[in-house]
């Protein structure tokens, strides 16, 4: 048992105010680096203000959206990659917007941990800054909690919310979508933020050596392969979204092409997803051969190389394809939405696997 008699300070328990201080007086230029019509105001406030009339918008649904990365989060902790960690956490919450239609506003971050490392916070922060900027929402406000004996040394944790707004009429709700309307999967990054309980799980019990050159390409190092920051489709999809050439979007996140896709589709429409259409990557087929994972679990787990999955009429494909592909996307044609029970088939050579429509958690892991 100690005895302090003197006074207590909030220091002594481990919380430096000054930090806190120090450290939001670093980010404010890169908070000042994603204003952006109808947010222009400085941090530091009780809250964050935003004008949607001077976003040009007329009479606006407000879409809100909030995650976090998951256990993505340790694997850069562990091997000091903090810089990509904030695109992450913004992708996993803007992507989630788009698929409504909407377009992202405004962001605010939460970033927690045991006891405040400027020079990190301020690398996953600047990572915020430049997934706002990527999508180009603006970082409006964010808290910084400082919380002794909550996490090991080290250790962080991040949540993310966003808003976003589409005019009113123009949300995209999926109803149009109807059978003969074609599937078009726009290419993922890599693993993007769901199924790294599993990837952390096969490198440790396969001693991978995570600072070697990738087996499937000897020009990045396996960790760097891993870490990639999940792909931001919303700048990208937005004109083609407002030219009403889009009837659905699906966000391939956590439960894969299998549980991502029926969230969108309307009750009578069934997606057909042919997995032959597309060529795995790499990645991907390394994950599945070192964990000998059976192909239904892969396609739940992980993307398989698919981020962001459109439907659209067949008369739109060439168009929506063109214009995708002049904003740097790679398109796939990868199946068809046929009538039957709303949920999705995925077939190919190795199998067939089916998921009946079901609201799905994001499986984040």
């Amino acid at each position: 048992m100690t005895t302090n008699t003197g006074p207590y300070t909030y220091e002594d328990a481990g919380v430096s105010i000054a930090a806190g201080n120090a450290l939001v007086k670093a980010i404010g230029p890169l908070v000042k680096a994603t204003q952006r019509p109808g947010a222009d105001s400085e941090i530091g406030g009780f809250g964050g203000f935003f004008d949607p009339k001077a976003a040009g918008y007329k009479d606006p649904l407000l879409v809100a959206a909030n995650d976090g990365v998951g256990t993505k989060v340790k694997l850069a902790i562990d091997h000091d990659r903090h810089d990509s960690v904030g695109i992450d956490l913004v992708a996993m919450c803007v992507n989630d917007l788009i698929v409504q239609g909407a377009e992202p506003l405004f962001f605010l971050d939460y970033f927690a941990t045991g006891k405040l490392d400027n020079g990190v916070a301020e690398r996953v922060i600047a990572g915020i800054a430049e997934g706002c900027k990527i999508s180009g929402c603006a970082l409006i406000g964010g808290e910084t909690a400082e919380m002794p004996g909550m996490y090991a040394a080290g250790d962080y944790d991040l949540a993310g919310f966003c808003v976003g707004a589409v005019e009113r009429g123009e949300q995209l709700t999926g109803e149009k979508v109807a059978p003969g309307h074609v599937l078009l999967g726009l290419a993922s990054s890599g693993v993007h933020s769901n199924g790294y309980s599993l990837v952390r799980r096969l490198a440790a019990d396969k001693a991978w050596r995570l600072d070697r050159p990738a087996l499937f390409d000897q020009d990045v190092l396996l960790i760097d392969a891993l870490i990639a920051p999940t792909r931001i489709y919303v700048k990208q999809l937005l004109p083609t979204l407002r030219a009403g050439k889009i009837d659905a979007l699906a966000h391939i996140t956590g439960g894969g092409l299998l549980e991502n896709i029926p969230r969108v589709l309307p009750d009578g429409a069934r997606a057909v997803v042919n997995a032959d259409s597309w060529a795995q990557p790499g990645l991907m087929a390394f994950l599945q051969a070192q964990g000998a994972i059976e192909p239904e679990e892969m396609a739940r787990t992980f993307n398989c190389g698919i981020g962001m999955v459109l439907a659209i009429a067949p008369d739109q494909v060439a168009d929506v394809t063109a214009a995708l592909e002049a904003e740097g996307e790679t398109v796939m044609q990868i199946g068809e939405i046929i009538a039957g029970d709303k949920g999705c088939i995925v077939t190919g050579s190795a199998g067939t696997w089916s998921a009946r429509a079901s609201w799905s958690a994001s499986h984040d892991g």
